[in-house]
């Protein structure tokens, strides 16, 4: 059974940091992509980080880049996504993805919700 479980979201001030875990199982992780995607209130899901399997190479959308970063740990099977100079505009609830290669299939978290207030 595949699952991926967000945790680490919350409240916190404008300015502030938090660190998001996606835990993982049932699909071959290591080589899977792995994306975190938000959505805010009223607004369609969209993408925020990537970080590819072996290489490691990662991507993020323009609005985060430079203050989020993405990491992935193969032994704990979990992919974080580090959340520095948080904004108001940074409130949504933050989902999980990942792309496993091996069987071409796409799967979800259920999400975790961050809040910054001003």
């Amino acid at each position: 059974q595949v699952q991926l479980v967000e945790s680490g979201g919350g409240l916190v001030q404008f300015g502030g940091s938090l660190r998001l875990s996606c835990a993982t199982s049932g699909f071959t992780f290591s080589s899977a992509r792995m994306r975190w995607y938000r959505q805010a209130p009223g607004k369609e899901r969209e993408w925020v980080a990537s970080i590819f399997s072996t290489a490691g190479d990662t991507g993020y959308a323009d609005s985060v880049k430079g203050r989020f970063t993405i990491s992935r740990d193969p032994t704990k099977r979990t992919v974080y996504l580090q959340m520095n100079g948080l904004k108001p505009e940074d409130t949504a609830v933050y989902y999980c993805n990942a792309w496993d290669y091996s069987k071409g299939a796409e799967y979800w978290g259920q999400g975790t919700q961050v809040t910054v207030s001003s």
